[in-house]
Order: structure tokens, then sequence, then C-alpha cells
């Protein structure tokens, strides 16, 4: 689930209790290793004040969450801060590349998300394969960070079994090309679905001549961000997610250049407006399209804004 989809499920909740966890992590060992306590400590605080407030019984289903939730979080993808949100129905896990200022547990009778609103406006989710004939990865990134593995029945992939077997038939560069396009698009299929799956847009880590293949054969190629050129001896995790993000961000900028310059035309059609109250009031009419943000702007409780 993507995290516009979360923060809207976790959004609409009114569940009683809603528990929100929220830590600040560490991106590298060992430090990451603190960040298994701390989350241990946490979640039995949360225990602990479930149970002096409710019955057993009733919160079950909340107690066996917090229970196995450790040994789902491995703290090596850690990104910079870490936000958990359970109740009987739900739990949902969100890593964040942006620190958090309210750490702590939250009992109520919905989810406090205020933390993680401003950072969704700043996250990039993507998915980065790593492809050669030798095999494929493929990896779920959040801008400069590898958060996880894609582990399914297609990934990682198997390397290329469509080679040449007959001889005489060695030097035909058509009959050689055939079997790798019939690899890459047994490959493109399976991302086809992880794709469907996830809503997210690929990098491809690989040489040009597979990546201009992959584009020919694909029933998607728009799920296809780019490519970068593959260096095999910078493939650790770290080194393919920089390499990646480094695209990522370029197709931001240009995305946000676009959309300044189409505010820049309204602004002349009368269309724009910049007062808060009425920004607010148009988005509850539905009358809003796009939203601008200066990334430090920030609304306080002692404003003339009434909205949550």
């Amino acid at each position: 689930m993507i995290l516009k989809e979360q923060l809207q499920k976790l959004a609409t909740e009114k569940n009683f209790p809603c528990i929100s966890i929220s830590l600040n992590t560490h991106r590298t060992h060992p430090d990451s290793e603190q960040d298994k306590i701390t989350l241990k400590n946490l979640l039995k605080e949360a225990e602990e004040r479930l149970l002096k407030e409710f019955d057993k019984k009733e919160i079950g289903s909340l107690l066996e969450k917090i229970e196995h939730l450790p040994q789902e979080i491995d703290e090596n993808y850690n990104l910079d801060s870490l936000h958990i949100f359970l109740s009987n129905d739900t739990k949902e896990i969100i890593k964040s590349s942006w620190v958090t200022n309210t750490p702590g547990v939250k009992i109520s009778n919905s989810f406090d998300i205020r933390s993680i609103i401003k950072a969704s406006n700043r996250n990039e989710r993507y998915l980065i394969m790593l492809l050669s004939q030798g095999g494929v990865q493929l990896y779920e990134a959040l801008n400069d960070s590898i958060t996880s593995e894609v582990l399914n029945d297609s990934f990682p992939f198997a390397e290329n079994k469509h080679y040449n077997t007959n001889s005489a038939r060695s030097s035909d560069s058509k009959h050689l090309d055939d079997l790798v396009r019939e690899y890459l698009n047994k490959v493109d299929k399976a991302l086809h679905k992880v794709h469907l799956e996830t809503s997210l847009h690929c990098v491809v880590i690989t040489t040009e001549d597979n990546y201009s293949r992959l584009q020919e054969i694909s029933d998607q190629p728009c799920m296809y961000i780019g490519y970068e050129n593959i260096n095999y001896n910078e493939m650790a995790q770290h080194q393919i997610a920089h390499q990646a993000w480094g695209l990522v961000k370029e197709n931001i900028k240009q995305s946000r250049t676009e959309i300044i310059n189409d505010m820049k035309e309204s602004v002349g059609k009368g269309v724009v407006i910049t007062d808060l109250q009425e920004i607010y009031q148009a988005a509850i009419d539905g009358r809003g399209d796009v939203l601008i943000v200066h990334e430090d702007f920030s609304v306080t409780s002692g404003s003339d804004y009434d909205g949550d």
C-alpha cells in the first residue's frame, strides 16, 4: 500500500483504542541496534498502558500485534524515523526519511498521523531493479534509501536460461538477440505484476542495450522511470539507491518546474488563491486542483486557521 493510501486509511479510522508509536531511527549499524531496544521499550509501554485501561479479552488482537511486531521490522532497512499504527483492526508500519519531533506512544480513539503528513509530501517511493543476464533483484526504495527487497514467486529472478545451444547459430546475431528479449520479456511481465500491486514506478540499473530492449518488448513501458548504467564494481544497496535517486530527483525537479510554470500562467487568469482560509474552504468544496506549499511553511495553533 502506498503512503497516501495508508494516510487516508489511518485518517478515517475511528476505533478505540488506536495506538500511534513514533521513534527516530538510524540507517547504519551499529547505531541501528539501539533502535531495537527503543522499539521494544515503546511497545512495552503501550502494552502496560493498555492493560491498565482495558480488559485483556477486549484487546486480544491488539496485544498479539504488539507481541509479534519486533520480528516484522528489519532494522537493517531503517531510515530516519519509524511510525507504527495499531488497533484491533489495523496494523500499519511506515518508515520515513525525516526525523519526528513527537516520538513516543499515543493512545486515543483515532491515529495521530501529524508527524508523517508533512513527510509524505517530501517522500518519493519507487522501485529499483538491478538487471543483468546473471539475475535480477527488485527493491522498494524511499528517496535515497532502499527500504526492502521484493521477494515473491518471481523475484529475485534467476539468471538467463535462454542461451544458444546450437553451435551452428552461434554467430546468428538475430537469434542471440531474440534469446535475450525472451528473457527480458519474462522479467518485464514479473515487474508489471508488482507495479499493478503497488502502483510504484521503476528505475532500472542495467546496460543501455538491456534497457533499450526492455523498452521495446515491454507491455507497459510507462512504468519505467528510466535507467542508470550498471557499475559492476558498485552494486551494494546503498550505491544503487544513490544512483537511482539521482535520476528520480531530476524527474521530480522537472515535474515541479512544469507545475510552477502552470501556476504562474494561472495567476494571470485569476484562478489562483493565496489566502489560507480561502484555500481551506476551496479544498472542502472540492474546488482545488493544485496546492503549492513552501517547504518551510507551517501553521501554529495560534493562527486564524480553524481547520485540523
